[in-house]
């Protein structure tokens, strides 16, 4: 989508980051609301960006985790949309999760919970691994070159004759 001729294109890469990021919080919010927006009375940002939120001893916290999982998994469908190159998706995921702790830091501190290391880790994993697979697949597919001298003919056209048959056609209808 956004992969043109040029090589080095500083605003076409702010912009993909700047895409990439949006679209992981909406589809990170939509998890949220989904998942723990049920379970709590009130959402608020803590959920997005507190560490103290990720953890396995609630039932909520593992809901905040499978959010964040999941979200990767969509993260990694919008590289292939996006981002359109497999060399480039660990680039992009690391840049996401650096802007996502950053922000957590504005936030909430440093996140001291080893359960937040990992979830994120483990998310970052899976955005980078499963967007490559996926830009590998798309990057490998065979590029279909129209062919307009094919002998090839859809079934509902009938079989064009050629010069030649079609000359002695008329030479053997010429005769009848």
């Amino acid at each position: 989508m956004f992969y043109g001729a040029a090589v080095w294109d500083p605003w076409l890469i702010v912009a993909q980051i700047v895409c990439l990021q949006c679209l992981y919080y909406i589809t990170l919010g939509v998890f949220l609301s989904v998942l723990v927006g049920t379970r709590v009375s009130r959402m608020s940002l803590v959920y997005f960006f507190d560490f103290a939120t990720v953890t396995t001893s609630t039932i909520t916290g593992w809901c905040v985790i499978a959010s964040v999982l999941l979200s990767a998994v969509a993260g990694a469908g919008y590289m292939l949309y996006l981002i359109e190159r497999s060399k480039k998706c660990l680039d992009f995921s690391f840049t996401l999760y650096l802007i996502h702790l950053f922000l957590c830091i504005i936030y909430g501190g440093w996140p001291s919970s080893i359960t937040w290391w990992v979830v994120h880790g483990t998310g970052l994993a899976i955005m980078t691994l499963l967007g490559e697979h996926l830009c590998i697949n798309h990057e490998s597919k065979e590029i279909q070159i129209p062919r307009y001298r094919s002998n090839f003919q859809p079934e509902n056209h009938p079989p064009q004759n050629s010069n030649v048959q079609r000359r002695r056609e008329v030479q053997l209808e010429m005769f009848d």
